[in-house]
């Protein structure tokens, strides 16, 4: 040491002797070369990070000699000589930051590979540990070379002579989990990805080794090695990716994740399920997420998004094994999203609900139900937006409305000049997967930011969670329909409705045949009523807001959801309309006797609330918001038998509300003319309701004191 501490002109007369010592004693029992190894590869150490890099050099390269001397001894099982001896190049590589002594570390340990790989055993670990050390490096041929040299070994090595790797298994996933974060190569990370799915394959096709495989530091169950040495590293290294990486690469790593589950999953044990599932959960946790607002948001859109319908999708595929496991943990999940200030994430819970449910409700037991309708519940109730009704301006604030073409009516109700808050929601793909928003919260709090340019920023991030809530509550109100009643069935029954009252056929029975895929059948007459419980507290939340022009007045001066009044017509006849559909269908079935007493309580009172709010209405354009709403109802009645309506249903109430709805004299201003100027949509509303009152005033006509009514000749 005292030779080479000379900065210009060091003298190497004893390393180089030192290199022959060593050279010469290599032929000892590995007992007593180790003792002597401990002393001089500690000083290969420090004269491997010697600042001149000719002493260096020296150094790396008389250790390559060495170790290639060393290696073609081979190595016996159960030892760990070659780990010893190798250990100077890793700590070489990291200590010294010399590009020049790096890439030579790198060149020496890619010659060991390239012509001793049958003779390493132990020495794997140094090398993949010093391959690791490289991948971080911002020097591209360093990069390059180790990771050509990692990708020989997955590839070929692994092949070979897979028993000899099996030890330093995991460090090669992790090396390959550190090219992928490394974002100065792309092109590097998403072949390191490639890699790392290859390294599931010899998982797979190897099971075997890895139970047999024993080692000093493991006391775990063969039947789990497998599991702990192979599955779990590689799972474990794509969510590290996942969580490292920028948009690109963490959904290339999320995507191979969850292939591996899918193509591999049914030969894992359900307790590694549940190690499994702690991981990828890591995706949503809060403590972990971007602390910048926008990567946040980008996070939670993208790959919050992509692991949520993955999820679903894994679960549906694996559900026998996995409703135990991973069920309420799943609609804990769902209800995380639907709390997150995000809309694309929100909207994305409520849809993997319905799809979780409407893919696998036939195997569900009746607990199972129970979890899914209090899930519902939980996150109808935490999604209505109150602080609609309850919002102020603050104090000293003068509202001053938007320029706007609106002139406001002091008495208007629902204008067709209003926009309904659910306007910015986007149809669903055709695989009932939400696609991305035309209005996000961001463009939200802009537009929100523009318009009233006084508005605070927690006003501002109200007003945004406030329009995610009321997405939400459509979603959901969406979501119950689709589930009890399969997807687009409702939509094409009100399309027959219409169409049939057009041309006076609506006694026609209209049949859907998508109406027995839904999940009805499936669910009893108590959790069908918790969910029709939903759809009218939102029912009469949207109403309440709907009737209240003060409050909406007030927060589209702050500069709520635009230019016009904010509206909830959609969630108003929507709930309302899911709500009749429930009921009717209860109704009507035979196997549901028990709870016709309460259905048809319930149905009376919803449909007399419903039409008396109806003929309350002032709006022309919330009226026509209601038309296939009241056909529905119409359309149902008409399909109930006589005797069912005549012996069970008090309808004389009803009678009178409906010839208000058709603007019978005595319940209206004056009668309304029907002619050809009149849209079709009302006109055929009325027919509609003449031809229900023709048929239900002759069954209410033997009661004492009630006659039916003479109706106008229009």
């Amino acid at each position: 040491m005292d030779e080479l501490l000379s900065t210009t002109h060091p003298r190497m007369f004893s390393l180089q002797k030192i290199v022959e010592i060593s050279y010469y004693n290599m032929g000892r029992i590995r007992l007593q070369w180790s003792r002597i190894w401990e002393v001089i590869g500690d000083h290969f150490n420090k004269v491997g990070c010697n600042p001149n890099e000719d002493v260096a050099i020296f150094a790396v390269d008389s250790l390559r000699q060495l170790s290639m001397k060393f290696l073609e001894k081979g190595e016996l099982a159960n030892f760990r000589f070659q780990k010893d001896f190798l250990r100077p190049f890793e700590h070489i590589m990291k200590r010294n930051r010399s590009p020049t002594i790096r890439d030579m570390v790198v060149r020496c340990i890619a010659q060991m590979v390239n012509s001793q790989a049958a003779n390493i055993r132990s020495g794997w670990k140094n090398i993949f540990s010093v391959f690791h050390l490289a991948a971080s490096d911002q020097d591209e041929s360093i990069v390059e070379l180790a990771f050509q040299t990692t990708g020989h070994i997955v590839t070929l090595v692994f092949e070979k002579h897979f028993p000899a790797t099996i030890d330093s298994f995991q460090d090669a996933v992790k090396c390959l989990s550190e090219f992928a974060c490394n974002a100065a190569f792309p092109d590097t990370s998403m072949e390191a990805i490639r890699l790392i799915r290859h390294c599931a394959k010899y998982v797979s096709d190897r099971p075997q080794a890895f139970k047999e495989y024993t080692s000093d530091d493991m006391n775990v169950a063969p039947e789990d090695r497998v599991w702990v040495r192979g599955w779990f590293p590689i799972l474990f290294e794509l969510s590290c990716i996942i969580n490292r990486c920028k948009l690109d690469v963490r959904t290339r790593g999320l995507t191979v994740m969850f292939e591996i589950m899918k193509t591999y999953g049914h030969t894992y044990e359900k307790h590694w399920w549940q190690d499994l599932f702690r991981i990828v959960f890591r995706i949503f946790d809060n403590m972990k997420l971007p602390e910048q607002q926008t990567e946040k948001a980008e996070w939670m859109t993208t790959t919050c998004n992509h692991a949520l319908y993955a999820i679903c999708d894994v679960f549906t595929q694996y559900l026998e094994v996995l409703s135990d496991v991973l069920l309420d943990d799943i609609f804990a999940q769902l209800y995380w999203c639907v709390q997150q200030d995000n809309e694309q994430l929100a909207r994305s819970g409520t849809n993997c609900l319905e799809n979780v449910v409407i893919l696998n409700g036939e195997k569900f037991t009746l607990e199972i139900w129970d979890k899914t309708c209090n899930c519902t519940l939980d996150i109808f109730k935490t999604t209505i937006p109150h602080a609609l009704l309850t919002w102020r301006p603050t104090s000293g604030e003068t509202a001053h409305p938007p320029p706007s073409p609106v002139s406001e009516k002091p008495l208007d109700t629902i204008s067709q000049k209003s926009v309904d808050i659910h306007d910015s929601i986007q149809p669903r793909s055709a695989d009932n997967r939400q696609q991305a928003p035309l209005v996000s919260v961001s463009t939200m709090n802009e537009e929100v930011s523009k318009t009233k340019s006084t508005a605070k920023f927690p006003e501002q991030k109200l007003f945004a969670a406030l329009l995610i809530k009321c997405v939400v509550q459509l979603e959901l109100i969406q979501t119950i329909d689709n589930i009890v009643f399969f997807p687009a069935t409702s939509k094409k029954e009100d399309a027959e409705n219409l169409a049939a009252a057009q041309r006076d056929a609506v006694d026609f029975d209209v049949r859907v045949d998508t109406q027995d895929q839904g999940m009805y059948r499936f669910l009893t007459s108590q959790q069908l009523f918790k969910l029709l419980d939903c759809l009218l507290e939102s029912h009469r939340f949207a109403k309440a807001f709907n009737s209240n022009n003060e409050q909406r007045t007030a927060l589209w001066k702050a500069g709520f959801k635009g230019k016009s009044k904010p509206n909830l017509l959609k969630q108003e006849t929507s709930s309302l309309a899911c709500g009749l559909r429930i009921l009717f269908r209860m109704y009507m079935d035979e196997s549901r006797v028990s709870a016709w007493e309460e259905v048809q309580q319930r149905l009376l009172n919803v449909c007399s609330e419903a039409l008396s709010y109806f003929l309350t209405l002032t709006s022309e354009s919330h009226r026509e918001a209601w038309t296939n709403l009241l056909l529905l109802f119409l359309t149902k009645v008409l399909k109930i038998s006589d005797n069912r309506v005549s012996t069970r249903l008090r309808m004389q109430p009803c009678i009178s509300s409906l010839t208000s709805v058709a603007g019978m004299p005595g319940h209206r201003p004056a009668a309304r003319e029907l002619s050809e100027a009149d849209h079709a949509v009302p006109s055929c509303l009325c027919r509609t309701v003449f031809l229900l009152l023709s048929q239900l005033c002759p069954l209410t006509s033997d009661s004492p004191g009630h006659s039916p009514p003479e109706f106008p000749q229009h």
